[in-house]
């Protein structure tokens, strides 16, 4: 069992209720799959989440979302969702409606949709920058991962800590030019470096998992998705630490305007997502984690899903059978 105390707010209807809004999210945004066109894969799904939410009896607040208002007309941060507002229990929600667009827009694997739930003030309002990243899946001594250190380091003290050389041990990393400085460290290690196109949630999760073989989660992505990441890893256990990026005083100046003083802190697992918390995931494409969405004849859909909390501990795979 978890040492998580159970939320008094979240509640076991309500852990199945955020499927209900990942499948919605999933199944429109699979309409467009293999359109080419990424803007209106997310609107699809942004517009049937909100909906999802629209039914729900919950006072939900989104803070971590599409953008800040003026950027983004749709689940953008700070607004208001579910069906109770005032009267429901008061939540915090970080979402993705479509974690993957350009994947979903190419038909490539591992597109999402995702969100997480928590008690108001234990998800960190993460502006919308970039983070440096580090993951371990569960079962390591605290502390194995350090983000201060080198990349080398860290693969060094995993690999000791699992009793393996560190040619042995997998990383992910997301395939970026950026990343270019990372990847040739690596290799000079002798690490096999399984490159993602895209999706660093889905990324960062494979780690809880050994039947995906991958050990690590390195390199940098967006801070949003950090959260997320933070508040599965929270559910299933694992290690993960982030730092901020800042490329430009206007996003420092956006950091200090949700309230981050410290620019340059390490920010640990439960610094990210504390508490009891849900993490609710459907697959719009085949991926690593979960299947995508299915169109079968007779205007049948199925979907694939799994949901998470934190005071329990308990992973639920969640198939759906859709009949319109």
């Amino acid at each position: 069992m978890s040492a998580t105390p159970a939320s008094q707010v979240l509640d076991r209807v309500l852990v199945m209720e955020m499927v209900r809004v990942t499948e919605a999210a999933a199944i429109a945004a699979s309409l467009m799959v293999g359109r080419g066109d990424e803007k209106a894969a997310d609107a699809a799904a942004v517009e049937a989440m909100r909906k999802a939410f629209d039914i729900l009896d919950i006072d939900g607040t989104v803070v971590i979302g599409e953008g800040e208002r003026d950027e983004a007309p749709m689940l953008f941060i700070g607004e208001k969702v579910g069906g109770a507002p005032g009267t429901g229990p008061r939540i915090d929600i970080a979402l993705d409606p479509l974690e993957g667009t350009t994947i979903t827009a190419k038909a490539g694997p591992n597109a999402l949709a995702v969100l997480a739930a928590a008690e108001e003030g234990c998800l960190l309002n993460a502006p919308d920058v970039y983070m440096d990243k580090i993951a371990v899946g569960p079962g390591y001594t605290e502390g194995v991962i350090d983000l201060s250190k080198s990349p080398s380091a860290n693969v060094e003290a995993v690999a000791k800590a699992k009793g393996v050389r560190p040619n042995e041990i997998i990383v992910c990393v997301l395939d970026r030019p950026r990343h270019a400085e990372l990847i040739g460290e690596l290799r000079e290690l002798g690490c096999g470096i399984q490159l993602i196109p895209d999706g660093d949630v889905a990324g960062v999760i494979a780690v809880t998992d050994e039947n995906t073989t991958i050990d690590m989660y390195m390199g940098s992505g967006g801070a949003p998705e950090g959260v997320l990441a933070a508040a599965a890893l929270r559910c299933v256990g694992g290690q993960f630490q982030g730092r901020l990026l800042f490329r430009n005083d206007d996003e420092r100046g956006r950091a200090r305007k949700w309230g981050i003083e410290d620019l340059n802190r390490i920010y640990a697992l439960e610094d990210l997502a504390k508490g009891d918390c849900i993490f609710a995931a459907t697959g719009v494409t085949d991926g690593s984690l979960l299947q995508g969405v299915k169109r079968l004849r007779g205007g049948r859909m199925t979907t694939e899903s799994v949901v998470m909390r934190a005071a329990s501990g308990t992973v639920r795979w969640v198939k759906g059978d859709h009949r319109r």
